[in-house]
């Protein structure tokens, strides 16, 4: 995955299949995250509600749970093991550390939620719908 975003999921998919993957930015940068699952129910819920109810402003930043690319590696950890950690490589790339330097690191989903929009509540949870959804239950050796 080439893309600047591609290592806030990669260090989490890769890992729990038993791949390696790169860490190109410090522990500390901050993202906001949710599940597949979650923005599948943000369409569904979306398609839902009336002009009326989104009143003038109708573009929507959605929830999600925010945390640091180290709370991420831990939550794995807590969940999947130390092995599957030690498949986190970091390989600082300069550029990719630009890019995400410039992005908005929290997100005022106020709005969506007084709308009924719901995201995990916590990066362990996001680890464990991957698990499911994606793994079927199977975590690689």
């Amino acid at each position: 995955n080439k893309a600047a975003s591609g290592f806030f999921s990669n260090i989490i998919r890769e890992p729990l299949v038993g791949m390696e993957a790169v860490l190109p930015v410090k522990e500390s940068v901050v993202h906001t995250h949710a599940t597949p699952r979650s923005a599948v129910g943000f369409l569904i819920h979306g398609a839902g509600l009336t002009r009326e109810q989104l009143g003038p402003r109708i573009n929507l930043a959605m929830p999600g749970v925010c945390c640091t690319v180290g709370e991420q590696i831990e939550s794995l950890r807590r969940i999947a093991g130390d092995k599957v950690i030690s498949r986190i490589r970091r390989e600082p790339d300069e550029l990719i550390i630009k890019i995400v330097s410039g992005w908005s690191e929290r997100i005022d989903a106020k709005r969506a939620l007084q709308l009924g929009f719901k995201a995990e509540n916590s990066f362990d949870d996001i680890v464990r719908i991957h698990i499911e959804d994606e793994l079927g239950g199977k975590i690689a050796a």
